[in-house]
């Protein structure tokens, strides 16, 4: 049997790209690997505790949509994080963002927008999962840039009135992945004002919302709440980088009441929810700030780190949020790969290619030029990783 056209098309994923890319290739030292974003730190000192406590209720069927102590714990997160009161009803529980982002396309795309096949906006470079949502539900994918020249991020305001007609929803990243750029108040404004206007919604993916430099990222279902626009946004976030829980896979969404509704329907199907332990250990990690603030002075630590070595590097820019460095390959090296594999055989370090993260377009990709590389070690492992990267790319090569 034929295997769908719409998911062939696919590129192959990042990590076994790379895997493909650097086979045959020893690395020149031990190895460091700044690939993927995985927080190191280490977990909520009361995670074990709440886990053992509770280790009984792996014998019974959790609720999908959260138990309620979940949801109010996430409600209340939600009002003391962004000054806006969300009732339980309008929040699910989600097996990590990554599953939420994609069944909500799922639960919340239309078959057809404006007389044809519905569009879904991509910021160009992006989380790949946003692009096999759009697969999934047949919709087109419209990848938008996100540049060094708009800010890094995507400037769908700029796309043609009669395509925004068609746009069913639209997914952002703030801060970005990889760019580590923030959306500030007024571009949410903007972008939710064109939602109402074009009638489509916002897929908001803010599970980087909590690893900032100078002040907290606004968030759009706040801002969206504020302009009477509620119902326009879908937001997602997680534990795996405020909390360095990964592992839990516990994120949740939260928007409208009908929008809300409608993904639960789905989940309540197709949805794999969280064990009844994993909910007790995130009901309390929602309910603390101080493990999130501890947390975000180590990456503190490091985006000074980073500054420091590569701050006078050509074209380094620091990271707004998040804990990426979106690094801009010098020309006379090539392309991301090229960069890939230059560290990993002289430095033995692994980052990943820009173009892993990004796709092919009419303007060229995006990504191609770049390397992500991944802040997640200890600040002195990250430090004697960096110089031998500024060593190899920006001195050495």
């Amino acid at each position: 049997m034929a295997i769908p056209e719409r998911f062939s098309n696919l590129p192959e994923y990042a990590f076994p790209r790379l895997r493909t890319l650097l086979a045959g290739i020893s690395p020149a030292a031990d190895p460091v690997v700044m690939t993927i974003g995985e927080p190191r730190h280490a977990v909520p000192e009361f995670t074990g505790r709440i886990m053992a406590e509770s280790i009984a209720e792996f014998g019974k069927y959790p609720p999908n949509e959260g138990t309620p102590e979940l949801l109010a714990a996430i409600s209340a997160w939600i009002g003391r994080r962004h000054g806006i009161e969300v009732e339980p009803a309008r929040i699910t529980s989600l097996n990590g963002t990554r599953e939420g982002l994609f069944n909500a396309a799922l639960a919340l795309c239309p078959e057809t927008k404006a007389g044809g096949r519905p569009a879904i906006l991509i910021p160009n470079p992006f989380y790949q999962v946003y692009a096999v949502a759009a697969a999934a539900v047949g919709a087109e994918p419209v990848f938008v840039p996100a540049t060094e020249e708009s800010g890094f991020l995507p400037r769908f305001s700029e796309l043609a009135p009669e395509m925004l007609d068609r746009v069913a929803i639209a997914y952002l990243c703030s801060p970005a992945n990889p760019q580590g750029s923030v959306a500030p108040e007024a571009y949410l404004e903007e972008l939710i004002a064109l939602a109402d206007r074009h009638d489509f919604l916002i897929f908001s993916d803010e599970c980087y919302s909590e690893i900032w430099r100078d002040a907290p990222p606004p968030g759009a279902l706040a801002v969206a709440t504020r302009m009477g626009l509620a119902d326009r946004v879908v937001m997602f976030n997680s534990l795996s980088k405020r909390s360095n829980l990964p592992g839990l896979r516990s994120g949740f969404a939260a928007g409208g009441k009908a929008q809300i509704a409608q993904l639960r329907r789905l989940r309540s199907y197709s949805g794999a929810p969280l064990s009844l332990p994993a909910q007790r250990v995130s009901a309390a990690a929602w309910a603390d700030e101080a493990h999130v603030d501890e947390n975000r002075a180590l990456y503190h630590q490091k985006y000074a780190v980073a500054d420091r070595i590569l701050g006078n590097t050509p074209g380094y820019r620091s990271p707004q949020g998040g804990f990426f460095l979106w690094l801009r390959v010098p020309a006379h090296l090539g392309t991301g790969e090229d960069a890939a594999k230059k560290l990993w055989s002289e430095a033995g370090i692994q980052v990943l290619p820009g173009a892993y993260l990004s796709r092919d377009t009419a303007q060229g990709n995006p990504g191609r030029d770049y390397i992500r590389v991944a802040l997640v070690d200890p600040a002195g492992p990250t430090e004697a990783a960096l110089i031998r990267l500024k060593n190899c790319l920006y001195e050495g090569g």
